[in-house]
């Protein structure tokens, strides 16, 4: 048998017997696709709850502010129900998408008056069927909630 320098056996005359070559790839793709898929779900439902989020929280924001300018109640819901479309439209939440205004008197609008708005959507996970979606959860609830002052000095 031939050697080399240090001692080892010479691969390139064949005196080896060949094990393991060639199945690293094998087993690399299998557990790459193994541990990609549940991850790249997870990035996905995250994002999908992120995006929901941001949503919520700038269709409350927009809404509270859109209604307390509002020249009257009536027009200040209609601003505030448009502007909170818009900002869920924005992100994609065309349904599941609410809003509630609340006023802590009458009328909604007086001076240091104090409005509520609450924007609320249901985000359903990714990829889940039907069937599973019966026994288990499958959504996820995301709410947002701003507080707007009327102006005090305001002309209407």
């Amino acid at each position: 048998m031939m050697r080399s320098r240090r001692g080892a056996p010479d691969r390139a005359h064949g005196d080896e017997k060949v094990g393991d070559d060639g199945r690293a790839i094998v087993e690399f793709i299998f557990l790459g696709v193994l541990l990609l898929l549940p991850l790249t779900y997870l990035v996905l439902t995250l994002a999908r709850i992120q995006a929901a989020t941001f949503s919520a929280s700038l269709a409350g924001r927009e809404a509270g502010r859109a209604f307390v300018t509002g020249a009257d109640d009536e027009e200040a819901r209609g601003r505030a129900a448009d502007a909170a479309r818009i900002a869920f439209a924005d992100f994609g939440f065309d349904e599941g998408a609410t809003l509630v205004v609340q006023c802590d008197g009458t009328p909604c609008l007086r001076p240091d008056g104090v409005v509520t708005s609450t924007a609320a959507i249901e985000v359903h996970l990714p990829l889940v069927p039907d069937v599973v979606a019966g026994s288990l959860p499958a959504s996820v609830s995301i709410s947002s909630t701003h507080v707007a002052a009327v102006d005090t000095y305001v002309a209407r």
